[in-house]
């Protein structure tokens, strides 16, 4: 359980919002029981940014965490730098924005969102880690130059990356082949992959019959290669039968094997219950190598147009 993360990106309504990205429509009522499940089997991750819903999903993690123990918690959010002007080009305002509206007085992981300025952003995390405000740090959506840029930075005042976050699923392992893994592997650097389940196309839940919702984003994105992911999802189907594991479970423990604390998306109860139940499960080497060699032979690139060259 200690290698799965909860997400929170489709939580709340309006820009970059879960209405919007997802198709989906969250807000404290429909949350409450994915949260408590959470609490219940133990995995306390979680994983938000400014940008998701514009704070939105920042201010519902908070209200759930109102009142009870901090220290039960892992927080994890973000400054992005396309918002920065909203704090007035400080990642410390930004930051401390994020806090206010979780109710918390430190971060215990805070990243940079993207890499649209790795000289201009990155010394912005010092004055954070100075000041016990944040407690680790790390990079989202960098390559593997950048990371080490980045690293080089904050090496400068003793600090540096605890943790790297990409877009990391079986249709896109470029962190793998840029050698991303490899560096977070050699450093002691945890790598935490998003979109492992391709914002719920690999599921194993979505067909040419069921399809995502066509008014969402992912829905756009994703629909119109159904047909040709029913392959791969009826692989992760059939491996996961020798785990007692779902389609999404499989997909999620083929992440693990890679070393990777894969994130999901979680808006129902039953997301969370069945991550918990993947736990540390591995998989075979050749189940694995059958899994890329599907995938690959796809040739399906879900690049998302935020990322830079990770």
């Amino acid at each position: 359980m200690a290698n799965i993360i909860l997400g929170t990106w489709s939580w709340g309504a309006g820009m970059f919002g879960g209405d919007s990205v997802f198709g989906s429509h969250t807000d404290e009522q429909t949350l409450q029981p994915v949260f408590d499940t959470a609490t219940k089997a133990g995995l306390r991750t979680w994983d938000t940014a400014t940008a998701y819903a514009i704070g939105e999903s920042e201010r519902i993690l908070g209200s759930f965490i109102a009142g009870k123990n901090r220290e039960d918690f892992i927080i994890s959010t973000k400054f992005t730098p396309q918002l920065s002007e909203m704090y007035g080009d400080s990642v410390e305002k930004m930051a401390e924005a994020s806090m206010e509206r979780m109710g918390i007085d430190y971060i215990d992981i805070y990243w940079i969102h993207n890499s649209a300025d790795v000289e201009r952003w990155t010394p912005g995390l010092i004055p954070l880690l100075k000041s016990g405000k944040v407690r680790r740090v790390g990079v989202s959506n960098h390559s593997l130059e950048q990371i080490k840029r980045a690293n080089e930075i904050l090496a400068e005042a003793g600090y540096s990356i605890s943790a790297v976050q990409n877009h990391f699923s079986l249709l896109y392992r470029n962190s793998e082949r840029d050698g991303i893994l490899d560096y977070c592997k050699q450093n002691g650097i945890d790598f935490w992959g998003y979109m492992v389940l391709e914002q719920g196309a690999l599921s194993g839940k979505y067909n040419t019959t069921n399809p995502l919702p066509a008014d969402s984003d992912r829905g756009r994105k994703y629909n119109p290669v159904l047909t040709q992911l029913q392959a791969l999802t009826d692989a992760l189907t059939n491996i996961g039968k020798n785990y007692g594991h779902t389609c999404s479970q499989t997909a999620l423990a083929w992440a693990v094997t890679k070393g990777v604390q894969p994130i999901i998306g979680a808006t129902k109860p039953y997301h969370v219950t069945e991550a918990a139940q993947v736990g540390n499960t591995c998989l075979k080497a050749e189940e694995v190598a059958e899994l890329e060699r599907l995938a690959d032979n796809l040739g399906i690139n879900t690049r998302g147009g935020w990322e830079g060259k990770a």
